[in-house]
């Protein structure tokens, strides 16, 4: 379905009809799909809601003057046209980027929600990523090649080939200017000063072989500053946890729902 914001629009998937309602939030250069898997394991029990950011999948791109908190104000319209009760009918469940977009709404919204997955989230503070790093994916916009090499670097083994070819897919789809304002700016905000306002349980999880956005500096940047927040560290995988081990992260989901 199509959700209206104004002149824009965001692409939004549904499915299942169950209680409470899962918000999944995709990582940089991924889609409402990178969800799939995790969700098909989910939908007989829970309301899955899976929306592409803008820019990316069908959701039309960024405006100039974009932010972390608008990309949040997206996800309140989103749930606004949902006509969600507000009674903490949520659970946020955040992947890479759309970690840091969580949180970003959960320090705003604690009405909305009922508890939160965070999988490796970008950091509310600057994301831990060298000059030459940030310059290479800057210039892999659009370019295959370089897609792939990001998303073999980016797993511990190699995905399935149907699921890798529909993540390159979707990095070919992203928007250069949502691609340019992440790297530039998104991952570079810092949001940490709000992290004391969220007052749900949340559960961090690490990559046990990640190499950027490791569970050291997730203890440091995110766990440390949200009272009550547990860290797990999930072996065998390295950063696309959704997509590298989703039987484990639908395991975690479903122990958070009973917390």
């Amino acid at each position: 379905m199509k959700v209206q914001l104004g002149s824009a629009s965001l692409n939004v998937s549904q499915r299942g009809k169950g209680k409470p309602s899962l918000l999944f939030l995709h990582y940089f250069g991924g889609s409402s799909r990178s969800w799939n898997e995790v969700i098909e394991l989910l939908q007989a029990d829970f309301r899955c809601i899976a929306p592409d950011a803008r820019g990316f999948g069908a959701s039309d791109s960024t405006p100039s003057g974009w932010s972390v908190d608008k990309s949040a104000d997206d996800l309140d319209a989103v749930l606004h046209a949902l006509q969600l009760p507000e009674a903490r009918p949520v659970i946020l469940v955040g992947h890479s980027m759309g970690g840091k977009t969580a949180l970003a709404l959960a320090s705003r919204r604690p009405d909305y929600l009922r508890a939160m997955v965070l999988l490796a989230p970008s950091p509310p503070t600057p994301e831990p990523m060298e000059a030459d790093e940030r310059e290479r994916l800057m210039a892999s916009h659009g370019q295959t090649a370089q897609i792939e090499k990001t998303l073999r670097q980016i797993t511990a083994r190699p995905l399935p080939d149907a699921i890798f070819q529909r993540c390159v897919e979707d990095g070919l789809r992203a928007s250069a200017p949502a691609w340019r304002w992440w790297l530039e700016e998104g991952s570079r905000e810092d949001i940490s000063a709000r992290l004391s306002q969220i007052a749900v349980p949340v559960l961090v999880v690490a990559g046990a072989q990640a190499t950027s956005i490791t569970a050291q500096v997730l203890e440091r940047e995110v766990v440390s500053r949200i009272s009550g927040a547990e860290l797990e560290v999930m072996p065998r995988v390295r950063h696309l946890l959704p997509l590298e081990a989703p039987e484990q992260v639908a395991h975690l989901i479903r122990r958070q729902t009973l917390d």
